[in-house]
């Protein structure tokens, strides 16, 4: 038997709540305080398994080069199950580290009592499938279970909760994000650490105090540069343009261009690949996103291949400075945040001058037209303002992924196609739901 560990990255049923951040990517993907949980296990230097839902099985092969983990064959041992929703800090990896060094068994849960994170040193004798397999071509299923190919199967995390219950529990705790307004919060919380890691493990050159570029960025004449709060990032291949304000903690990725007169202020994340103008606050930006133009966005998570219109603003604040709830669904979450903007997901738009309303939820695929006043459901047009609303059909998102992804140079593959296909079929719930109480 190896002594290396073999990582089992798994998401369990809790990870259907994070919709629509986890609508088109794995939860070990969601960027938060510039890092992703798929990174700190890259950094473990280990074998890595994951386990997602079927329709996002071909992207985790092709985009991340992992496996899909056994749903009924033995488990490999030893190895240290991580639940794909811990929040990706520093502190995470540290924890891993010192639990893959120790190499004892061990569970530690969340604030919730899930298994958070566990490691198996031997193999279980208790340890045996319930049923045997059935292969689909959306993935391997156990046969006890009555869920439809698209739908998340619970076979594996049931798996992984009977063998932590055997193990010895620790009184520590792991977070792990509950609702997706928590992404917003805990990037808040960890950005300080998290650049503090990069600065010491990266390789960067310091233009001036607190300010860490990377080869090939640039900034324009005439930047207004502050510090005094935490320091500014800048990797490969960025434009910053002229007479732009950044106060830091702010991390820039590689590739992202920054446009003249922009303001990026108090804990900014930027993906890869993303254009950002105008003023952005305590925000998260995923890859391949475009907030181009002048207008307002703060304490909010935008997912990839979004585009706001010239003049987009969201609200962060309510007038009665109160704190504020939002709504998934049929549940209703009180953040106990005073300040929380917008949560959209992939590939949604908004049109010039759209008014975004305090702790609004906007799925994947929706065109926005006017004031958001409510949440705007997946794949559709919201023009409520108008007296319009309509669903968006798969192929017209199909078609105007193939001309964002030309303008990118990416390839469009025909799992990117069936991507949209399946995340239309899974979102019609939320539709229909919007629908009963009039959208």
């Amino acid at each position: 038997m190896s002594s290396q560990p073999t990582i089992l990255c798994f998401e369990d049923a809790a990870v259907q709540r994070l919709a629509p951040v986890v609508t088109a990517r794995p939860a070990y993907a969601i960027s938060c305080a510039s890092h992703r949980l798929i990174d700190w296990l890259r950094h473990l230097n280990l074998p890595i398994l994951a386990d997602c839902r079927p329709h996002l099985r071909a992207i985790q092969k092709l985009d991340f080069s992992i496996d899909q983990a056994p749903t009924a064959s033995p488990m490999p041992c030893p190895t240290l199950f991580v639940n794909a929703r811990l929040v990706p800090s520093p502190r995470i990896f540290k924890l891993l580290s010192e639990i893959v060094r120790n190499a004892q068994p061990i569970v530690i849960r969340d604030g919730e009592g899930t298994v958070a994170v566990a490691y198996l040193a031997t193999p279980d004798a208790t340890d045996a499938a319930d049923s045997v397999p059935i292969t689909t071509d959306a993935g391997t299923f156990s046969a006890v279970s009555t869920t439809e190919p698209m739908q998340w199967s619970p076979a594996l995390e049931q798996r992984i909760a009977r063998l932590a219950a055997s193990l010895p529990a620790s009184d520590r705790i792991a977070e792990t994000f509950k609702w997706p307004n928590d992404i917003v919060y805990h990037h808040m919380r960890t950005m300080d650490e998290a650049m503090q890691w990069r600065i010491t493990n990266g390789q960067y050159t310091q233009l001036q105090d607190g300010v860490f570029v990377s080869e090939g960025a640039m900034i324009g004449q005439y930047p207004v540069i502050d510090t005094s709060k935490g320091p500014i990032i800048i990797e490969r291949d960025v434009k910053v343009g002229p007479f732009c304000f950044l106060a830091g903690p702010v991390h820039i990725g590689a590739g992202s261009r920054i446009i003249e007169h922009s303001a990026l202020k108090d804990a900014v994340a930027l993906g890869h690949t993303t254009k950002v103008g105008g003023e952005v606050e305590a925000s998260v930006i995923e890859p391949f996103t475009n907030k181009q133009h002048h207008g307002f966005l703060g304490h909010s998570y935008l997912g990839s291949w979004i585009n706001l219109g010239a003049g987009t603003c969201n609200s962060d604040l309510k007038n009665t400075y109160g704190t504020i709830n939002m709504d998934y669904g049929t549940d209703k979450v009180a953040t106990e945040m005073q300040f929380m903007g917008c949560i959209m997901g992939d590939y949604s738009k908004t049109a010039i001058n759209t008014g975004i309303f305090t702790g609004k939820v906007i799925g994947v695929c929706s065109m926005l037209y006017g004031f958001v006043t409510s949440n705007v459901p997946s794949f559709v047009n919201y023009a409520r303002l108008f007296g319009q609303t309509a669903t968006l059909p798969p192929e017209v998102m199909i078609s105007t992924q193939a001309r964002m992804f030309a303008r990118r140079k990416v390839q469009q593959r025909e799992c990117d196609q069936q991507l949209i296909f399946d995340m239309f079929d899974l979102t019609e719930e939320e539709r229909n739901l919007q629908a009963a109480i009039g959208l």
